[in-house]
């Protein structure tokens, strides 16, 4: 999520990295931070923190960073895990969400985190695939893990922990971070729990209604994040931050996606629809959201939307909606629900 993202950066930033040299090695682009549920390709988040620890000149930089913020002002799905009955419909809940916060690979493609018994006691396992190629996220995620424990009263919950990584220049980190003995070299990134009866610990942190509420939002990002991975989804995505160009041609769309336009018109027919109706139904979307959330000028949302004349928004608008987008704007449509439909 680029709310996690943007904290990371301000935490380097903090720390005496240029924000500019930041953003410029990691080739993150500052706009796509504005919005909070929005997305950054894994490999940027890589780049940007692998940037910060040699720009802060601290190579412990992940493990700070999982210790500097409270999840539950990054991600909607920790919100929703103080609201869950207990740590375990919590814990389910975490598996299901978890590509809103990162999309990483699964062992099997199955759960990331799983409870594994065995002689010593239950584990809390991390599944992800070559975690060796990126150690930083199982820092910053056990960080955080540890941290929250901590916050929770339940620190003396961790009896051990096991990181398949090796033993870093500053091991003293984890010895002040985590509550327990780290093992490094490990056959798995794992978390050996001293209470079982863990997961019946009773959360309802937050009233029933915020949890609806949140959930309602959370299977929002999640149907859009489904719909990324489909060839519409992937045309939008090229599409949205270049409409207020001259240059979104199929042509231009169709050489980014590697295909022949003749082939990205007949895949997207297959999905429903034509480059013509997609273009149509992201304008329409975006002119809601415009209008709505970010009050643009009918003007300002014409050229955003590559219009070159105002006129012919005006006529496109009225088309989707039935209403002229002025009369929209005043009205205060985000109150009315004037919600754009999901296809063109």
């Amino acid at each position: 999520m680029a709310s996690y993202v943007r904290a990371l950066l301000d935490l380097a930033v903090a720390k005496g990295g240029p924000r500019a040299a930041l953003l410029a090695r990691s080739q993150i682009d500052a706009r796509l931070l504005e919005d909070p549920d929005g997305r950054v390709p894994l490999a940027r988040f890589i780049a940007l923190i692998r940037a910060g620890k040699d720009l802060c000149a601290d190579p412990a930089l992940a493990l700070h960073f999982g210790e500097a913020f409270d999840p539950t002002q990054l991600s909607i799905v920790t919100l929703m895990g103080l609201g869950s009955a207990n740590i375990g419909d919590a814990f389910a809940l975490q598996n299901r969400l978890s590509r809103l916060i990162i999309e990483v690979d699964v062992k099997g493609g199955g759960d990331r985190f799983t409870l594994v018994r065995d002689r010593r006691g239950v584990w809390l396992v991390d599944h992800r695939e070559h975690p060796n190629d990126f150690p930083e996220i199982t820092e910053s995620g056990f960080a955080r893990m540890a941290c929250a424990s901590r916050t929770m009263g339940s620190a003396g919950l961790w009896k051990a922990v096991q990181v398949t990584h090796a033993e870093p220049a500053y091991r003293a980190e984890y010895d002040r971070i985590f509550p327990a003995p780290v093992v490094f070299g490990a056959d798995r990134n794992a978390v050996l729990l001293a209470n079982a009866d863990w997961l019946t610990q009773k959360l309802e942190l937050q009233p029933r209604y915020v949890f609806d509420v949140l959930s309602e939002r959370a299977e929002g990002l999640m149907k859009k994040l489904e719909d990324s991975k489909s060839l519409r989804g992937r045309v939008e995505a090229l599409l949205t931050p270049v409409l207020h160009t001259d240059d979104f041609g199929m042509e231009r769309i169709a050489s980014q996606l590697g295909m022949s336009s003749r082939t990205l018109s007949r895949r997207l027919k297959a999905e429903g629809g034509g480059f013509e109706q997609v273009l149509d139904g992201l304008r329409h979307r975006l002119a809601i959201q415009y209008l709505t959330e970010r009050k643009a000028s009918v003007n300002e949302t014409a050229r955003l939307l590559g219009y070159s004349e105002h006129a012919a928004f005006s006529r496109a608008f009225k088309r989707w909606t039935g209403k002229l987008p002025g009369s929209l704007r005043r009205s205060g449509a985000s109150r009315q629900r004037v919600w754009p439909s999901s296809g063109p």
